[in-house]
């Protein structure tokens, strides 16, 4: 199981210490690092900052939404940062949900989120391979455009750049099980958000004989304290921003998963309590439980013990969000 360094989105402003903290996991052995986007920083100039000044570490999106870019906008930023980085770059991209989508890009969002996200990796591998001008007679991003409000003047091109790697990695952030099922078949690696070892049948069947060098990175809170309770403060706050926040009250795919993984009543109180505007009563009703068995936190000793399950599973590579450094070494030494 490999070991990646999460660093997320930025806040206010810049993350401080991000550069130092991507310096240390390479140096420590880290095999990657990722950044993701909400509605603020981007995912890929910082990548594009860390890549410059590191020379071995993996440099990966965690993740790029999809409703940000056409894809065709995407794979340039992905054949241009694999150019400039030697090769490091991994696209992990998502669709995010309706509110972000429709509320801060202005777009629709997919009916159907399947077809839609197969659509978009169909061309974002097309530009990567080079083989022929990019065409693709899709629902949700065809090309040429064909639509009447168009000139009909546009015809398939292929990218001027060749791309460094046609076989650049493309993960997908997926949730529910049929979304889960088809990133096996089209991605080359799955970015779940929440990550149970022992709630693997959330995904239904999806994770039954995964293809050969599939990978499975969750992004898993890490942090070495003396105090568990102290610990998991910052993963309920996140949860409760998460599945409160993230969606509609009719809509939240996050709220959804950990209903599936067993927490129905706790996400509908989560919810309920968030939207009301009553958000600390909204993280202190994340149960301990959850918060827990997906993070790793407490002791060294304690988190040596609960590793071993997550190598047990199809984990491939355990991508800790953390921004201490001691927990980045502890990680290291146990993971080595």
């Amino acid at each position: 199981m490999r070991l990646g360094l999460a660093l997320g989105y930025w806040g206010r402003g810049p993350g401080p210490g991000h550069l130092a903290l991507a310096q240390e996991a390479e140096r420590l052995g880290y095999d990657s690092v990722w950044t993701a986007e909400a509605w603020g920083s981007d995912a890929f100039t910082p990548l594009t900052w860390i890549a410059a000044h590191t020379s071995r570490i993996r440099l990966g999106t965690a993740v790029a939404q999809m409703a940000a870019r056409s894809p065709t906008a995407t794979a340039m930023h992905a054949l241009t940062l694999d150019h400039l980085s030697g090769g490091r770059f991994l696209l992990g991209l998502g669709l995010s949900g309706p509110q972000v989508v429709e509320g801060w890009y202005g777009r629709p969002f997919p009916r159907s989120p399947l077809t839609a996200t197969r659509e978009y990796v169909d061309v974002v591998r097309q530009v990567l391979r080079r083989k022929a001008p990019v065409a693709l007679d899709g629902r949700f991003h065809p090309l040429p455009y064909a639509g009447d409000d168009g000139t009909g003047l546009g015809r398939p091109l292929k990218p001027l750049t060749h791309p460094l790697r046609a076989d650049l990695p493309v993960l997908l952030g997926a949730e529910g099980p049929k979304n889960v099922a088809q990133t096996t078949r089209i991605a080359d690696g799955w970015l779940p958000l929440y990550w149970s070892p022992t709630r693997t049948d959330a995904y239904g069947s999806a994770l039954t004989g995964l293809p050969d060098g599939f990978l499975v990175a969750p992004l898993v809170r890490a942090q070495v304290c003396a105090d568990v309770t102290e610990g998991l403060a910052p993963v309920k706050a996140m949860l409760g921003f998460y599945i409160g926040g993230m969606g509609h009250a009719t809509r939240n795919f996050h709220a959804d998963l950990m209903a599936r993984m067993g927490f129905a009543d706790a996400a509908a109180r989560v919810r309920e309590l968030f939207l009301a505007g009553r958000r600390e009563e909204a993280v202190r009703a994340v149960p301990d439980a959850f918060a827990d068995e997906i993070s790793l936190v407490g002791p060294r000793e304690r988190i040596a013990e609960r590793l071993e399950p997550w190598r047990a599973g199809p984990v491939t590579d355990l991508l800790a969000l953390t921004s201490d450094p001691h927990t980045l070494r502890v990680l290291a030494d146990l993971a080595g």
